[in-house]
């Protein structure tokens, strides 16, 4: 929780979230933590990350829970970043988020928060399963 509160800008409760807490070690010392989810929302599967933190010496290596929430069949993944944090605006826009929404008054201190969107490319479809599918299926008729 020092990480948490040395880092952020809002307190934040483990007991506050119904989401996946991942930690990251680096020689016995935490380095970084994520806390995010997965879940149906809107006829989609969505990611959300509800806070990444990482001490800055070890910032900039990439985010593999993105990786793991595309590997998962999330169509996209959201979070919120502060409209004044333009390190992490800066880290997202290199990963592909875009802004999706402004949030007026968003966090606690007052300040703004960007809704950022990161949406992942539809696998392509498998004709060839598709057709072998349909073919079982006429095959059923009686």
């Amino acid at each position: 929780m020092e990480l948490v509160d040395q880092e952020l800008s809002e307190p934040y409760s483990i007991f506050t979230y119904r989401y996946f807490v991942y930690l990251e070690f680096h020689k016995g010392k935490c380095i970084g933590t994520v806390v995010c989810k997965m879940e149906d929302h809107r006829h989609t599967f969505r990611g959300y990350i509800a806070m990444l933190v990482v001490l800055s010496p070890y910032r900039g290596r990439g985010i593999d829970q993105l990786k793991v929430m595309m590997e998962s069949w999330c169509e996209e993944v959201t979070l919120e970043a502060e409209v004044t944090n333009k390190g992490a605006l800066a880290l997202y826009g290199r990963l592909g988020f875009i802004r999706a929404k402004r949030l007026f008054r968003y966090y606690l201190n007052g300040v703004d928060a960007f809704r950022l969107k990161l949406l992942f490319p539809s696998p392509e479809p498998d004709l060839d399963a598709a057709v072998a599918l349909a073919a079982e299926d006429e095959d059923l008729c009686f």
